[in-house]
């Protein structure tokens, strides 16, 4: 299966399981990790972890071959459709995390960048070279990299294609950890720093910062005033609060 979903402990788990080619995106890989994501967002999972086989590549993009016959009609359809498809992650009610091992290039750094946040190993190479091929990145890449490393450097990695190693992406934000030894194991170690937290009062807090994107410092303020309101009156709060007090850890209940 070219997209696997498993289990890792209390994650969910989706693998690009295609490394003789990079785990490539083809049109019907991008559907098979939309099901994959609608699956994960179905289960019990606290988290949802995307990586790719192998050791060589997360994903290097888009399966070139499929581009040749293909009219404007139908480039239309596959971009609204990839962009439809990482957009899943935005409304997924648990975190995501990309686990990078290797090139994550094109589709595959838009993949990345569409999960909530990402770690990746030493050895990882990260950019979008679609200007190599006389086109931009079309499933995201255009809008959330400047979000995450800022308008300059992402013209410059959209207008010349260059990669960033791990110690650059760390350094500008687009990664938020380097992660050693097998990347899935560091992508569950990561992922754990926040999964015994209350996931309605995660996602309130995911909700807060990434609106902030958007949104004027008066406005911004509001909604931080609203989700706030509705994670104190959450019974987690109540229960935060009391372990606090009695110096005991909380035993959250996601309510």
């Amino acid at each position: 299966m070219p997209v696997e979903l498993s289990r890792v402990e209390e994650f969910a788990l989706i693998t690009l399981n295609r490394p003789e080619a990079l785990n490539a995106l083809s049109f019907q890989i991008v559907d098979e990790i939309g099901q994959a994501i609608d699956e994960a967002a179905a289960s019990d999972a606290r988290a949802l972890l995307i990586t790719g086989a192998g050791d060589k590549a997360f994903c290097a993009g888009a399966d070139i071959s499929e581009f040749l016959d293909r009219g404007i009609v139908e480039e239309i359809a596959g971009t609204e459709k990839g962009q439809q498809t990482f957009a899943k992650l935005d409304g997924l009610s648990i975190p995501s995390v990309a686990v990078i091992n290797g090139y994550a290039l094109g589709g595959g750094l838009e993949l990345a960048t569409a999960c909530t946040l990402r770690v990746a190993t030493a050895n990882a190479r990260l950019g979008v070279p679609e200007i190599k091929l006389g086109l931009i990145p079309g499933y995201g890449g255009t809008q959330r990299l400047p979000r995450l490393v800022g308008q300059g450097l992402a013209l410059e990695m959209v207008m010349t294609g260059r990669m960033l190693n791990a110690e650059e992406a760390l350094r500008a934000g687009l990664i938020n950890r380097i992660v050693e030894g097998d990347p899935v194991e560091g992508g569950v170690a990561f992922a754990r720093e926040f999964s015994a937290y209350s996931l309605p009062v995660l996602r309130y807090a995911r909700e807060a910062v990434t609106r902030a994107d958007n949104t004027a410092l008066q406005e911004g303020l509001l909604i931080e005033r609203d989700l706030n309101t509705l994670a104190f009156e959450g019974e987690d709060s109540t229960e935060g609060a009391n372990a606090f007090l009695e110096k005991r850890a909380p035993k959250f209940q996601d309510r």
